[in-house]
C-alpha cells in the first residue's frame, strides 16, 4: 500500500514539474475565442493556457518582446515585420492560422457607386493596415496609388482620386464606431466581427480570398521551437478549430489557412 502511495506521489510530483503555463495575448474575436476553444486540449498535455485580451495592436507586441507574454495572436505578417522594423523588436511567426478579409463598410450608402464627391473614408492609422486599406480602395476602383507604394502606402501616395475622397486616419479598434460619422470605413475583420458586421453580408467591397495577410501566432525569436508553443500552434491548426470556424463563420468572414 505504501509503495502504491509512493508511486502516486511521484506521479503527482512529475505532473507538477512538467506543468506549463502559457500566457497568450489576443484581441477578442475571433482570436481569444479560438484560444479558449483549445484550452482543454492543451490542458490534457499539461499546459495551462491563460488568454489575456487586448483591444489595441501595440501592447500585445510590447508584452511579448518584454517577456510578459509567451505569445500573441492578433496580427498578420506584414504588420509584425513593420512593427519589428519600427521598434527594433525580435518577434517571429510561429505559425499561421487564419485570414480575416478586409472590407469597406458604410451606414450611409449601399454600394461603392453611391459614394459621392468629397466623401469621407475612415482607414486604419497603423502603417501596414493603412496601406492594406488603400490597396483595397484601389482594387475597388476608387483611387490609384503611385507605382511602388505597396503595403506601406499612405494617403500621400494617392496618385489619382477622382471623387476627391477625404481620408480619416483612425485607430483600428475605433473604426466601427465611426460609421455614423463618415461615409464609409475600411475595417479590420477582428474589429468588424464583434461590432456585428459581416464582410460577406455588409461589405461594399471585400478583399479577395487570396489575401496574404495571414493571422499568426507571434513569439519572441528563439521561442518558436519550444514544445509548448508548437503544441499551441498544432492545437489551433486542428480539425476541431477548422470545423468551428466553418460553422461559426459560414460566410467567409474568417478563413483557415491550414
Amino acid at each position: 500500500m505504501k509503495k502504491l502511495l509512493s508511486l502516486a506521489g511521484i506521479a503527482l510530483l512529475a505532473a507538477s514539474l512538467f506543468a506549463q503555463t502559457l500566457k497568450v495575448g489576443a484581441t477578442p474575436e475571433p482570436h481569444a475565442e479560438l484560444l479558449n476553444l483549445i484550452k482543454d486540449d492543451l490542458a490534457a498535455q499539461g499546459i495551462t493556457l491563460k488568454v489575456i485580451e487586448f483591444t489595441d495592436y501595440v501592447t500585445p507586441n510590447d508584452a511579448v518582446e518584454a517577456g510578459d507574454l509567451d505569445a500573441n495572436y492578433f496580427q498578420h505578417i506584414p504588420y509584425l515585420n513593420s512593427f519589428n522594423e519600427e521598434k527594433g523588436y525580435h518577434l517571429v511567426n510561429a505559425g499561421g492560422i487564419h485570414v480575416e478579409p478586409f472590407a469597406l463598410y458604410s451606414n450611409k450608402v449601399k454600394s461603392v457607386k453611391d459614394l459621392k464627391k468629397k466623401a469621407s473614408i475612415a482607414i486604419p492609422n497603423d502603417p501596414t493596415n493603412e496601406g492594406r486599406a488603400l490597396l483595397l480602395l484601389q482594387e475597388a476602383g476608387l483611387i490609384t496609388l503611385r507605382e511602388g507604394a505597396g503595403l506601406t502606402a499612405t494617403p500621400l501616395d494617392v496618385k489619382s482620386n477622382p471623387l476627391k475622397l477625404k481620408f480619416r486616419e483612425i485607430e483600428a479598434a475605433s473604426l466601427p464606431r465611426t460609421l455614423n460619422d463618415v461615409d464609409a470605413a475600411v475595417i479590420n475583420g477582428n474589429y468588424a466581427i464583434p461590432a456585428g458586421l459581416s464582410a460577406a453580408k455588409d461589405g461594399l467591397f471585400v478583399e479577395g480570398s487570396s489575401s496574404p495577410y495571414v493571422n499568426i501566432i507571434a513569439v519572441k525569436a528563439g521561442n518558436e521551437n519550444k514544445a509548448e508553443i508548437q503544441a499551441l500552434v498544432k492545437a489551433l491548426q486542428s480539425d476541431k478549430v477548422k470545423e468551428y470556424i466553418t460553422k461559426k463563420y459560414p460566410n467567409g468572414d474568417v478563413i483557415t489557412v491550414f
